[in-house]
């Protein structure tokens, strides 16, 4: 029986404003000094009076990062938290989320006024080969338990390849 590897799909970096104006600008080019790449807005998916978002209203940027782009930022986020990630961190799909309070803390940028004091969110896919399998168009099928990545599995993969320490939910 042949197991199969845990990977890095991908790394997604991620900041919710809530409005559009200079704030988002100001996320937009913080994520673009982060990876080098320009970043994509987020739209609102419903509306919300309370915040006074409507549907449609850009909320936030967001940028993707695979290969060997995503594997050298992440490892810089990991240093910004002295590669300690919470247990709460981590679902039973192989993903993996956790914060960056304040961006001076990231390694390689240093305050910029016209940005302010901002955060942004890590969020990392972990997968196995074979999860096409249940994403094609033609013969779906439905993934078998042994392809998904466990909780367990993506924090032994954390633990081993970047030395990350699991820290438990107190």
């Amino acid at each position: 029986m042949v197991f199969h590897k845990v990977f890095l799909e991908k790394v997604t970096l991620n900041i919710g404003v809530g409005e559009s104006g200079a704030a988002l600008e100001a996320a937009k080019t913080l994520l673009k000094n982060v990876s080098g790449l320009n970043p994509v807005q987020t739209v609102a998916k419903d509306r919300n009076p309370t915040f006074k978002i409507r549907k449609g209203d850009a909320i936030g940027a967001k940028i993707t990062l695979r290969g060997k782009k995503a594997e050298e930022v992440l490892t810089r986020a990991l240093q910004s938290v002295d590669k300690v990630i919470p247990s709460k961190s981590f679902d039973e799909n192989g993903n993996v989320s956790f914060g960056i309070k304040e961006y001076i803390d990231f390694p390689g940028l240093k305050y910029d006024p016209k940005i302010g004091m901002m955060g942004f969110d890590v969020c990392l896919s972990l997968r196995k080969k074979g999860l096409r399998v249940s994403q094609r168009r033609i013969a779906k099928k439905k993934l078998p338990r042994k392809q998904r990545v466990s909780s367990a599995e993506a924090r032994e993969f954390l633990e081993k390849t970047y030395g990350v320490n699991v820290a438990s939910a107190a």
